[in-house]
């Protein structure tokens, strides 16, 4: 319990002198902080998972081209109907 105690006299003694400096260390904490327990984490890397990084190039079709999906979203991979369903 004493380094509880030495933490809490000195940061009253810091935000004696100091308290913008203080109240700037806090926010960051928090800041870095708040993304790792967000729920809303889980739901950005869901959807950043079903969308393509990249838009596609419109290809000439010449006929023999059956490995080339007409669009991102022919080809297998997450979807978002979870998003759908919420």
């Amino acid at each position: 319990m004493s380094a509880f105690r030495r933490a809490s006299e000195f940061l009253k003694i810091a935000w004696g002198y100091q308290p913008v400096i203080v109240a700037s260390i806090g926010i960051s904490i928090i800041s870095v902080m708040l993304p790792v327990v967000s729920p809303w984490t889980k739901y950005t890397i869901m959807i950043n998972e079903a969308i393509p990084y990249t838009y596609p190039v419109p290809v000439q079709d010449d006929g023999n081209m059956a490995d080339i999906p007409t669009h991102p979203c022919d080809k297998e991979g997450p979807s978002l109907e979870w998003l759908k369903n919420l």
